[in-house]
């Protein structure tokens, strides 16, 4: 079963829903993937509610094929994703992400600021 594609970058954030019904998972596992795998740690908006980048989207589809249809171990798919990230910066597994947040919320902020600018001119 082929998972669906995420588009061309034709939006910033996807909320939970969005996510689980693009990787065809429950809401439930996504969340259980977050405290699994560190990488995993989408923005919260003002509401609370998880937004997920294309980047997040990517990461829980690589974690989606090697849990389901490679037969992964959660520890070994933790292990397979840290060396495939392990070139590209990517924080270890199950170490805070307290810096990844911090990163992706200034981001998310500066996003906003820029939209909220080009709506009051």
């Amino acid at each position: 079963m082929a998972l669906k594609s995420i588009g061309s970058g034709t939006k910033l954030f996807y909320k939970i829903g969005e996510v689980c019904q693009m990787c065809q998972i429950e809401p439930h596992v996504l969340r259980y993937w977050e405290s699994e795998f560190g990488v995993l740690s989408p923005a919260k908006n003002r509401a609370g509610q998880r937004i997920y980048r294309e980047k997040d989207v990517e990461i829980v589809q690589s974690i989606r094929q090697l849990l389901y249809e490679e037969g992964y171990t959660i520890a070994g798919a933790r292990k397979k994703l840290a060396e495939k990230g392990a070139g590209k910066g990517l924080p270890l597994f199950n170490e805070p992400a307290r810096a990844s947040q911090k990163t992706t919320l200034a981001q998310v902020r500066g996003i906003l600021e820029e939209i909220l600018d080009l709506t009051e001119e």
